[in-house]
């Protein structure tokens, strides 16, 4: 999961192109003056609001879409489909599903407001999976070819490009360490620490947000079965551990649940 919304975007992060993820939106325009709603979306999701001057992000705005609509469950792109873009996200929540066989389908990320889609792909010339809205969603497309030529130009851009898909790995690669073999109650506890240093990064509250996300994706994610994810959000629930709301989440003791999830406990295997 890759920050943050902008007043620039209040038109559409609170009006009809979507719902505003959290309680406590962030105002700023990031220094880069006159910036468009597309434009900065992109620099968020290329973390480059601070790095790019005004010029060089009237470059990139060049090449930016305006903000392409996806109603829930629309597919953005499909598995196999040829790679030519990267997808800024805007507003609203997608999921990405690989298809490892003819039976098995594995939710393998999701994508939040300030995340960039389609870094997965940019090696292999084909999108490895398929992402869809878990709820209206807007998202602005970045030709990769025109935008590789734009970083040719711009060696801040290209730094920050290579950053971004950098860390995106780097953090995979964590989650699923941390997730290996433990236990539920630290798989959730570690999903939900993800998630709120997700939004504490693009500038939202990490411990209020709304997360329109299903239990049954929550633990199609997370290697458990929808019954386990309700059972364990009503312990914490009942540890006053955090509040659940419908879609709406409040953590109320982050310290509690970060020795949760960096708990070594592991599962008991079965005789």
């Amino acid at each position: 999961m890759e920050y943050r919304l902008a007043s620039i975007l209040n038109n559409v992060t609170h009006g009809e192109e979507g719902h505003c993820m959290t309680s406590h939106c962030k105002d700023g325009h990031g220094g880069v003056k006159g910036a468009s709603g597309s434009l900065w979306c992109c620099l968020n999701a290329l973390c480059s609001s601070q790095g790019l001057a005004s010029e060089e992000a009237a470059l990139l705005d060049e090449i930016v879409s305006s903000p392409l609509r996806l109603e829930k469950r629309a597919v953005l792109y499909e598995q196999e489909a040829p790679f030519d873009s990267l997808y800024a996200v805007c507003t609203g929540c997608l999921k990405q599903e690989t298809a490892v066989n003819e039976t098995e389908t594995l939710l393998t990320s999701f994508w939040l407001p300030g995340d960039l889609i389609g870094c997965d792909a940019i090696g292999l010339g084909r999108y490895p999976a398929t992402v869809s809205a878990l709820e209206t969603a807007t998202v602005c497309r970045l030709p990769f070819a025109r935008l590789e030529a734009l970083t040719q130009r711009l060696p801040r851009l290209r730094r920050q490009l290579q950053c971004t898909t950098s860390r995106a790995r780097h953090e995979e690669r964590i989650i699923l360490h941390q997730l290996l073999s433990r236990t539920a109650e630290a798989r959730l506890a570690c999903f939900l620490l993800v998630v709120s240093d997700c939004f504490h990064r693009r500038g939202y509250s990490p411990t209020h947000f709304r997360l329109p996300v299903s239990r049954n994706d929550i633990g199609s994610y997370l290697g458990l079965t929808q019954e386990t994810v309700g059972r364990t959000l009503a312990t914490y629930q009942s540890q006053r551990l955090l509040r659940v709301n419908g879609r709406e989440y409040q953590l109320l003791d982050l310290a509690q649940l970060e020795r949760l999830a960096s708990s070594t406990g592991r599962r008991q295997k079965r005789p």
